[in-house]
């Protein structure tokens, strides 16, 4: 799947995180590990930034001048209409160029939704942005290897893909990261995140 129908699959369900069954506080405290790492707080990025604009928060409250980037045009009039001094752009990240630099980049839950063969490239574009200790928090599919699949367990066909741990880790060293925090935070599903820090 392209990244612009995961888009649109996202835009029909839009109502999954405006319920109140949806935990808001899903991510929070990994990203205040995060931040504690960050040395800067000049610009933010929320890759995949959806409706809630709860990281967005969090990142005013720490000093920082946030961003967002959805695909999904549904999720981002939302957030728009919840945070309208924010600059939210929709674009595939895959696509999308970053121009300016970054002191801290988030991209929970998203990053797994973009083509297996995308990956590389588009860690590798978003590590380039970042300013030197500068901090990168995302979640993936902690799998042991490579591989992709697709299901319907939120209502429309939605696609994710994973390195697998190993690999992610092996990326993030061979672009000069310093790797900071790994956890497997939701076992025994396999919800990973990582913490990396631009050395």
């Amino acid at each position: 799947m392209k990244p612009t129908e995961i888009g649109k699959a996202y835009s029909q369900i839009t109502h999954l995180w405006e319920s109140n069954d949806f935990d808001i506080n899903n991510g929070i405290e990994q990203h205040k590990r995060a931040v504690t790492f960050a040395k800067g707080r000049g610009n933010a990025l929320d890759i995949g930034c959806g409706c809630t604009g709860r990281f967005i928060e969090l990142l005013l409250n720490e000093g920082f001048s946030p961003s967002g980037i959805d695909v999904s045009a549904e999720m981002l009039d939302i957030a728009r209409k919840r945070q309208p001094n924010i600059n939210f752009v929709q674009a595939d990240i895959c696509e999308y160029s970053l121009d300016e630099k970054y002191d801290f980049i988030t991209a929970w839950d998203s990053i797994w939704h973009i083509p297996l063969a995308e990956q590389r490239n588009v860690l590798t574009k978003i590590v380039a942005s970042l300013n030197v200790g500068g901090v990168f928090i995302f979640s993936f599919g902690g799998t042991a290897n490579e591989g992709y699949h697709t299901d319907s367990f939120m209502g429309p066909e939605v696609y994710y893909s994973s390195l697998g741990t190993n690999s992610f880790l092996q990326l993030f060293i061979e672009l000069g990261c310093v790797i900071r925090h790994l956890e497997f935070d939701q076992h025994p599903e396999l919800h990973a995140y990582l913490i990396v820090e631009k050395a």
